[in-house]
């Protein structure tokens, strides 16, 4: 089912969008027709999305429908919109360009290279004790075939009691360890989406799950985050209602890649609303151990739960180390064990000298999180200045948490900048690759888990080309690289 956008909405979503005055001042169509290009470009109006009639959205803006009509005929003509007789109008993309949203893997073999299209943490200096003192537990699971589907009692145990901190009360039974949070959001799909089913996504958003779904073969919908404001609530809710979809994904806790922290209020309605609509959400609560600022952290949206709607996953990739592999899903228990079943035609189960790792460093959590906070709070205020020193001109709203900061760069050069960064040492993850159809060329994400001796370098390089980039020369053959 096509979403559709109401007059009221497209308005506020368009914001000052009339023509400076001065010599150069552009015709008002030419103003409305250049603002909805940009809300496409920046991924916060949605593909496929219907506009409202022509005289519903000038009196919205309290324009003449001319107006209206010239800057839709103006979007025709640049293939940003397609119209049929008695059908409406929607939005598109000029000749259907499209581009892939997953990350592949490159050697890792030029030590010079500053890589910034990897979200992720260096291992804390407690993993090698905590490995040492799990290789002493592990005797104690020799005498089985070592083959626990669900995970390990303990660890389950650990991560549910976690979960009861936090305010939702949680038994082992209601947790499946997994191969990391990507294997968690992977079984969760299997079971729960069937090949074709709508869902819907936020944009931008975490590029391995759009490859999760697109392996699906599922039918995406988006929502649009706003750089300064994150969601908007009365869109988020409108779509899921239009849609219909059978699952929902969000990152309410410190979204990848914008950073945005998702209220209190609007986890109760999406909840709700899900429920109504007949959709399943995800939560990926990846960055929920992480906030760097001193702010009161909303409840899990799991506590607005009363009808089951709602499937949790998590992991120790951000807090602890990615090369771990462990991830979990908080579901209840009688879909923990469908699961597990589907899980043990895809790896039987986890490692468990990793688990009983996990299980160590759980016990020590607040003196390891604490500590990682402090290094990436550090590390995000260097990156921070660094921006403001050398790229001024690019806009950004500083992360109250999590490891990755969303920049507005000052022109449609993502994908350019992230080439010609290449060439200087540093490599990027562009904005299209965290949506769909090739929005989100004004945008750019860069994490701050390095070093920051490395992150100011980093920045230092890309000034350095980003001032000749208008005067780049040829584009050149890439190798594919990771996002996380």
């Amino acid at each position: 089912m096509t979403t559709s956008v109401r007059g009221d909405q497209l308005a506020r979503l368009l914001g000052r969008w009339h023509s400076l005055p001065g010599r150069r001042r552009s015709p008002d169509y030419a103003a409305l027709a250049g603002a909805v290009r940009g809300l496409l470009s920046d991924g916060r109006l949605a593909l496929g999305v219907r506009l409202p009639a022509e005289r519903e959205l000038a009196e919205a803006l309290a324009i003449s429908r001319t107006t209206v009509s010239a800057a839709y005929r103006a979007l025709r003509e640049t293939g940003h919109l397609a119209s049929r007789r008695g059908a409406g109008s929607w939005t598109t993309l000029p000749h259907g360009h499209r581009v892939a949203s997953s990350g592949l893997w490159t050697p890792d073999d030029d030590l010079d290279m500053i890589d910034l299209g990897c979200a992720a943490s260096a291992a804390p200096v407690e993993l090698v004790p905590a490995a040492r003192a799990a290789a002493d537990d592990l005797p104690r699971y020799l005498g089985s075939a070592g083959y626990h589907p669900t995970g390990l009692p303990e660890l389950r145990a650990a991560v549910a009691e976690a979960y009861s901190r936090r305010g939702v009360p949680t038994s082992a039974e209601q947790i499946l360890i997994t191969s990391g949070t990507q294997q968690a959001l992977d079984l969760v799909l299997r079971l729960s989406v069937p090949v074709g089913a709508p869902v819907l996504v936020e944009t931008p958003t975490y590029p391995n799950a759009l490859a999760a779904l697109a392996a699906r073969r599922a039918r995406i919908s988006t929502h649009g985050l706003d750089l300064e404001t994150g969601w908007d609530g009365e869109m988020l809710l409108g779509a899921l209602r239009q849609t219909r979809p059978r699952m929902t994904y969000v990152i309410p806790e410190f979204h990848n890649p914008t950073g945005h922290l998702m209220p209190t209020e609007l986890r109760e309605r999406l909840v709700a609303a899900a429920h109504s609509a007949g959709s399943d959400l995800i939560v990926d609560e990846s960055f929920v151990d992480l906030p760097l600022d001193d702010i009161a952290m909303p409840p899990p949206v799991a506590v607005f739960d009363r009808h089951s709607r709602v499937t949790s996953i998590g992991g120790m990739s951000k807090a602890y180390w990615g090369g771990l592999r462990i991830g979990w899903v908080r579901a209840s228990a009688p879909l923990v064990q469908r699961l597990a079943a589907i899980r043990v035609g895809v790896d039987m189960a986890s490692p468990v000298l990793e688990q009983l790792v996990a299980v160590h460093l759980l016990r020590i959590a607040d003196e390891i999180v604490t500590a990682r906070r402090a290094q990436l709070r550090f590390r995000r205020d260097t990156l921070v200045a660094a921006l403001g020193e050398q790229l001024p001109e690019w806009r950004l709203v500083v992360p109250r948490g999590g490891v990755t900061l969303w920049a507005e760069l000052d022109g449609p050069i993502s994908s350019a900048l992230s080439r010609a960064a290449e060439d200087v040492g540093v490599r990027l993850a562009p904005g299209p690759r965290f949506g769909l159809d090739g929005t989100l060329e004004r945008f750019l994400r860069l994490p701050f888990t390095l070093p920051a001796d490395d992150l100011s370098e980093a920045v230092r390089r890309i000034a350095s080309v980003r001032h000749d980039l208008d005067h780049a020369a040829r584009p050149a053959w890439r190798t594919p690289v990771v996002i996380t």
